[in-house]
Parts: C-alpha cells; structure tokens; sequence
C-alpha cells in the first residue's frame, strides 16, 4: 500500500484532480499493475464519491481533468483518461480524450476493466455508445415525472450507465433513464 505522508507530500496537500484542499484521503487506483509502487492519489471529498460511483456524477466538477490529465504521475493520468471516457458524450470530455497522450503501460492500465464491460445494446442489437441518438420504441410511463414518452420520441446524445441495460436522456426537458432494449438507433 502506498505511504500517505508521501502521496499527500507529493501532492501538495491537495486533491491531485481538482486542487481542493478539504477532505483530503488516498484513493487506490483500481486494477494497478503489480509492480507499480506509484497506484494512489491523493483525493477530495467530492472527487471520492465520484469515483467510486457513490453519487451522480457532477459533470461540470471534473472540467478540472483539463489541467490533472498533464500531470506527470501516471496513477493520475489513468483516473483522468477514465473519468474522460465515462463523461465522453459530453463534447469538451471528447476534446480532452482526444488531446491526452498516455504511454502504452499507461492506456493499459488505464483500459483496464473497462473494456471488459458488456456493451448495451438497442432493440435490433445494435451496439449504443455514448452521445448515440436513439428512437423510443413503445410508450413509456415516466414514473414521478407525470408524462408518458411517447413511441417514436427521439432521445438524443444519450449517456450510457454503470448497469449496460439502461441508458440516460432527456425526453421532454427532462432526464430519464431509459431500458436500452426499449430503444432503436
């Protein structure tokens, strides 16, 4: 396990992704490579739930990946890629993703676990990925938000979610989760 004195020193007594000073703890990056003594970060209090999918993602919180994906440690690099790409349907998440330059041992790491999901599929089978536009293709009844979507609605730049069998988007101003089987591109 990594020294905490140490990371937080390296860190400056800050959050190593956002800068915030409060709340600091070390964060294990998931799926580090064996031999790589250098796999924690020093996090906030609102960065840490973030990660460990305790709470909804505060999109406009990790525009601060903007500046932590140059860092130089590469447990850092890897977080930042990661969130980048489940924040990817956002257009200024893409822009980043497709600036940032990690090593090969790096970007392994970094897909790691990640490409294993299992991918969510429309209606037809067809794979969905993240800012797809799709059609509803039956009625569906918007529990607590007192609307039926309606059949052919269309649902655009949806974002995909932890469970590959449901997706988010807006219908009627509003966001939704949506059965992904419930869909069609």
């Amino acid at each position: 396990m990594a020294n905490e004195q140490a990371v937080f020193k390296r860190a400056n007594d800050a959050c190593e992704l956002c800068g915030n000073s409060e709340g600091l703890s070390l964060y294990m990056v998931p799926e580090s490579p064996n031999d790589s003594d250098n796999c924690a970060i020093a996090v906030c209090s609102t960065c840490l739930p973030q990660l460990n999918d305790e709470s909804e993602v505060d999109v406009n919180h990790w525009r601060c990946l903007n500046d932590a994906m140059w860092s130089q440690v590469p447990a850092v690099q890897v977080v930042s890629w990661r969130m980048l790409k489940q924040l990817e349907s956002e257009t200024w998440a893409q822009d980043l993703l497709d600036m940032l330059y990690l090593d090969d041992d790096t970007l392994e790491w970094a897909k790691a676990g990640i490409d294993d999901r299992e991918p969510t599929l429309d209606s037809n089978g067809d794979v969905l990925k993240a800012g797809d536009s799709v059609h509803l293709i039956k009625d569906l009844t918007v529990k607590g938000a007192n609307f039926t979507a309606k059949r052919g609605t269309p649902v655009r730049n949806i974002r995909l979610t932890n469970n590959p069998l449901h997706i988010e988007g807006k219908v009627n101003g509003q966001t939704i989760v949506i059965i992904a089987a419930y869909t069609k591109k």
